[in-house]
Order: structure tokens, then sequence, then C-alpha cells
């Protein structure tokens, strides 16, 4: 084996030419500084062990170590617009009551009645109050006792002790979050730097216009690492290498809990030799974007347009839609910037949470683990914002994918249903190849999968310590 760089030991080794950064620079507008200040930290080259994706044991460690603890992505603002209106969140052997009250705050409460343990509820919708379908014990929205039948048989039981338990709610941007056990760092906290971040893209003005959940046959962490890197596009996604940066896509990592890959779209993967121009990378980009529709009419893509002499695909793309989202919206994107208006801005919160950032519609994934380590159910959303001036309408329901059936079942999705099948045709091999494993590790990059590495290094802080061990 030849003899390595040393620079390669210290994660400090980028993709040869134009990197993130050197894009930004080219961009027509200013881009925002968080988008281009480094956010860097070596965290070691080590493997981990495999059985983190596929041990009953490890799994079991989660729930009970992690998941009560954490600030979990339970519902948007507009799943549960009035009062009286919930959402059944189940995670991790728990199910939640989400409801919205009277005076248009959320509570949280354990889905369970206290006679004989049915859960209250199945599915999502809008009540007054919670009877239970098996002996009738009621509870007000605000889980508080109500009534039950033959209460003369259950002196034993205490009015004032019979409120559902409940978890602690956090909202931010149209996103509510539970957490199990209260205490800890406040959701702000907890979401840090997201919210500074997030302030230009508004996505408290946002609704749900599209959701999709498919339970997947491989383990949650599994499928969500998929998503949190972009080089796997050279191999698994090669459609979109002429219009998408692969190796050279920026990451941050920020504390124990956010990260972000920033993935540049209008511009040809280094791993294309020889590209045909700007027009072409359009093209292709426009080509790609009406695949997935019979009725394609190039005339109604803003994706389809001429690239003007002296411009880049990047510019010319970023101009039209900085128009298009100005006419949407009915907000001025003048000061957006390209990348902005085109790249994959993709967060991730620890632990299952990623909202995309930019001032498209935004992509908004959560992972949700199965019965099994070897199951999980992925949702996607899609956000639009509202039109200014405007009420935001309720969100749309989500449509269930077994895991029998494919993305390409929900036709909605658009050409994201060809590339989730794309990472489907993977996903399944590598939880079975993790469980035959002779070595029993898993390598990472030092770079390009440093938003995995600290997230391992997060779980590894709960599952093998105590909650007061945790900053």
């Amino acid at each position: 084996m030849a003899e390595r760089d040393p620079e390669l030991t210290d994660g400090s080794a980028r993709s040869k030419g134009i990197d993130w950064n050197g894009l930004m620079a080219l961009d027509s507008r200013a881009v925002p500084d968080f988008l281009t200040k480094e956010s860097y930290t070596y965290r070691g080259s080590e493997p981990v062990p495999a059985e983190r994706y596929t041990s009953e044991e490890i799994a079991k460690l989660e729930r009970e170590k992690m998941w009560p603890y954490v600030w979990q992505f339970a519902a948007r603002e507009e799943d549960l617009p009035e009062p009286g209106d919930f959402v059944v969140y189940e995670n991790a052997g728990r199910t939640y009551l989400v409801v919205r009250q009277e005076d248009g705050s959320i509570r949280a409460m354990h889905n369970v009645c206290l006679h004989r343990g049915r859960k209250l509820r199945t599915e999502d919708g809008s009540a007054d109050k919670f009877v239970c379908p098996f002996h009738g014990f009621a509870w007000n929205k605000d889980g508080s006792f109500n009534s039950m039948p033959c209460q003369w048989d259950f002196p034993h039981l205490k009015e004032k002790e019979m409120g559902l338990p409940e978890a602690e709610v956090g909202r931010w941007a149209g996103y509510v979050f539970i957490r199990e056990e209260k205490g800890g760092p406040s959701l702000e906290e907890y979401l840090a730097p997201l919210p500074e971040h997030f302030k230009r893209w508004r996505h408290e003005e946002c609704a749900t216009v599209m959701r999709v959940a498919k339970e997947v046959p491989a383990n949650w962490k599994v499928v969500m690492e998929a998503f949190m890197e972009a080089w796997h596009t050279i191999v698994t996604h090669p459609q979109l290498l002429p219009f998408t940066g692969d190796c050279n896509a920026g990451y941050r990592t920020y504390g124990d809990n956010v990260n972000v890959n920033l993935v540049p779209f209008g511009i040809m993967s280094p791993h294309i030799a020889e590209g045909q121009g700007e027009q072409w990378i359009v093209d292709e980009f426009a080509k790609y974007n009406g695949r997935s529709s019979d009725n394609y009419d190039p005339e109604a893509d803003p994706m389809a347009i001429t690239v003007p002499e002296g411009q880049t695909a990047r510019e010319a793309l970023g101009e039209a839609m900085r128009a298009v989202y100005t006419e949407q919206t009915g907000y001025d994107h003048a000061d957006a910037s390209d990348c902005e208006l085109l790249d994959g801005l993709v967060y991730n919160v620890f632990p299952n949470f990623a909202p995309w950032g930019g001032f498209m519609p935004n992509i908004v994934y959560r992972w949700i683990p199965g019965e099994t380590p070897d199951t999980c159910v992925m949702e996607v959303r899609i956000l639009a914002r509202v039109k200014k001036g405007q009420p935001v309408p309720h969100g749309a329901p989500p449509r269930y994918l077994t895991l029998d059936q494919k993305w390409t079942e929900a036709p909605e999705l658009g050409m994201l249903a060809e590339v989730f099948e794309q990472d489907m045709e993977n996903l399944p091999y590598v939880q079975a190849g993790l469980k035959a494993s002779k070595s029993g590790k898993v390598n990472y990059a030092n770079y390009q999968e440093i938003r995995i590495r600290q997230f391992q290094d997060t779980m590894t802080k709960y599952v093998t310590g105590e909650p007061g061990d945790r900053a």
C-alpha cells in the first residue's frame, strides 16, 4: 500500500477542485456568513461496532437512556390548528396525544388509559375529551380526569391522581417537539444554532403540502445516515451528477446535536471528467425535473431556461428561481443568494430530525425505530411557504407505505421517489451485511462522514452514561 499523505490523518483533506466555500465566493449575491464559516472538528478515525445497528441490547439502551431525554419532533403546528385537534405521536415504545388547547397552547400526554392500559386513540383527529373505547374512562383534552362508569367500584382511585402523565412540549418555527423526561437544556438551547440560521427561511410561515411515511427493512440509524452525506451520489444516484456537487459538498458540525451537509446544485459533479457547458447543466437539471411527470411541459418549468451568455448555470437558475419564489410567496427575494434558492442545505438535529434550509419548498425528514432493530419508518414532508397575507392551511394528511410498497407508489413525491428507491436498493443489504460482518466494524470517512461520527459520538454519551453526565 502506498504511503498515505500525513494530512489525511487529521481530517484536513478535501476534494480536489473547487470546494463549497470556493463556490460560495462566486455566488451572485452575498451568502450568509453561517453558510461559509468553517465548523469542523476531527473526531478520530477509529471504526465503530456494527452491533450498534443490529443489536437488540443497543436498541434497549436507546429506549431507556436516550429517547426519554431528547427533544423529539412530534408534529407541525398546522397538523393541529384548532382547539381539540390532536396528533398521535409514537416512538420507541411510547405513545402520546399532542393536543391543541383552548388558549392556543399545546400539551402532550401519554396515550394510555389508566384503567386497563388501552390506547385512547390510534389516529389523529379532534376531540373535546378522550374516552377509552374499552370501558369508558374519560379525560379532558388537557389531560385532566373527566369521568368513569361505575365509579362506586373504584374508591381507591382519587380523581386528583388520575390525570394523564404529561411530556414536556417545546415549539419552534412551526415545529412541535416533546421530551418525555422534563429537565435538561431548553429546546432553543438544544437546537442551537439552528434557530439563528433559519431566521431567514421562515419555516413558521410554511405549511405541510406533502407527507409520506414508509416502513424500511433496515435500522433507523442505517437509513438516516444514508441521508447525512452526499458522496454516495457517485454510484447510487448517477443521474444527478450532471447538476449536483457530491464530494465538493460542505460539512459542518455544531456541538453535540446539530450538523449540516451543504450540497451544491446547478454545478457538475467533480466526477464528470468532461461536461458540455453551462447550458447542458441546466438542460440536464430540467430534463430530470420532468422525468416523473407524464405531462411535462418545459414551458411551465422554471428550470427549463436558456443560460445568458457570460452567466453560469447556477447564476441563471438562481435568477429564475428568485423570480418564481417572489411571485409564489409575495415576499421579495432580491437578496436571496443562489445557494439559498438551489442547494441542498440539509440540517440534522440529534437524534432523528432533518429539516432542509433555503427558500425553496423544504424537505423535512424524520426516522422512527421499528419494533426490532431491523426495521424503521422514514417520513418525508414537504413544506411550502404560505403566500404573504394568507392564512396557514391545515397540513396535508400522511400517506403510509408498507414494507412491500415502493416510494414510487406515492406519485406526489415526484423525482424524489426515484431517488429514494435507489437508496432502498442499498439499505436492506447494508442491514444484512452488518449482521453478517466478519470484522464487526464500520469505518467512516474523516470529512464527508463527520456528521455520522458526530451522531455516533453523541449517541455514545447517552447509552453509556447517566443523564447527568451530558452537557
